[in-house]
């Protein structure tokens, strides 16, 4: 994390842990500060071009300090990779403007995709859109929970829109500014952990956009190769986060000197094994097909949502009782990072998906 946001990390690390993770805390104008959402941007367009690996670090890194910081770079990051693999910032001027933008002014994107609907895989819709006579779209619907909620700049989100034709809808991506007339907030997080971020309801009612807003996919019927990147960019990101929350507790067992060597060294090779394996799919990312490599990473992504269960468990142990009892942030970051489990597609979710391509079944359905 130093060499893409210098500073970030001994600043995050000086202040306590109870108050990054509150609501309003200071972390995430602080990533914005160190540029952090250019992060991922190609750096012909002003972004600091870190590659899924680069990115892979920068979360776990995120992680250790502040799980609500992780969880909302995870989302504006998760967000821009789509669309930039999608093209939609490529396809001409404007929309590489959009992007540069973004990396000039530190601008953060909300994801408004359906991480948070029980059943729905990640890039399926949440909101409605239709066509206006100016060639523009009213867009309709709500996410929640939506990190970035009131600090976002750019809501992203996944919508369905009539066919011109009648012949049924079909999804598209939108992109909606956050001052937007008809985008309401409203409070939805009641949960005790990750609450600084800002995981609350964003409301559309009929928010005008215009039409170079709107894009379609490839592909109605399956997994296409936006969706799989997109896939592909959630799951490293995600787990990455939540593996760096686990190993900010490791950390303290280290640091602090508990428990036998023995046991410091199974808490390391827990998270460093689990570690490995991530980044072992972030640098297939950069040459592999992405549709072979999705069923890899959501294997890799289980394995290491069980390391950091048996890590954070072992090391609340070592810690031992006293400092359970004396400080809230060992069952904190336990709970934190038990919250990769509720991140889709859940592992029962996909039992039946991973079991056909086990079996050697092609994997286009989650």
């Amino acid at each position: 994390m130093a060499e893409l946001l210098p500073g970030l990390d001994e600043t995050l690390a000086a202040i306590p842990l109870a108050e990054l993770e509150r609501p309003g805390n200071p972390c995430i104008s602080l990533f914005r500060a160190a540029g952090g959402p250019a992060l991922v941007i190609p750096r012909d367009l002003g972004g600091k071009g870190a590659t899924p690996l680069q990115a892979v670090r920068v979360q776990r890194a995120l992680g250790s300090r502040s799980p609500s910081l992780a969880v909302v770079a995870t989302m504006h990051n998760f967000s821009i990779a789509t669309l930039v693999e999608f093209g939609v910032f490529g396809a001409d001027d404007s929309g590489a403007a959009v992007l540069s933008a973004i990396a000039e002014d530190n601008l953060f994107m909300a994801s408004g995709f359906a991480e948070g609907r029980s059943g729905a895989h990640i890039l399926a819709a949440t909101m409605q859109a239709r066509a206006t006579p100016d060639g523009g779209y009213l867009i309709s619907g709500s996410k929640k929970p939506c990190s970035l909620t009131y600090s976002m700049d750019l809501l992203s989100a996944s919508v369905m829109i009539q066919n011109p034709s009648g012949g049924g809808s079909r999804r598209a991506v939108v992109l909606v500014p956050a001052d937007s007339p008809g985008l309401e907030r409203r409070p939805f997080w009641r949960s005790s952990v990750i609450t600084g971020a800002e995981s609350d309801e964003v409301i559309l009612n009929d928010v005008p956009i215009p039409g170079d807003c709107l894009f379609f996919p490839d592909a109605e019927d399956h997994l296409d190769s936006v969706e799989v990147a997109g896939y592909l960019w959630f799951q490293l990101l995600v787990t990455a986060s939540y593996l760096g929350t686990a190993s900010g507790l490791v950390e303290r067992v280290i640091v602090a000197g508990k428990g036998g060597a023995t046991e410091r060294t199974l808490l390391g090779i827990e998270v460093e094994a689990a570690m490995e394996a991530l980044e072992s799919v972030a640098r297939s990312m950069m040459g592999e097909p992405k549709p072979e490599l999705l069923p890899r990473a959501l294997l890799v992504r289980y394995a290491v949502q069980s390391a950091i269960e048996r890590a954070t468990m072992l090391a609340a142990e070592v810690l031992g009782g006293m400092a359970f009892i004396s400080s809230p942030e060992v069952a904190y970051l336990m709970g934190a990072s038990r919250a990769l489990a509720f991140h889709p597609p859940s592992r029962l979710s996909s039992g039946a998906a991973l079991a056909g391509y086990l079996a050697g079944e092609p994997l286009n359905k989650l």
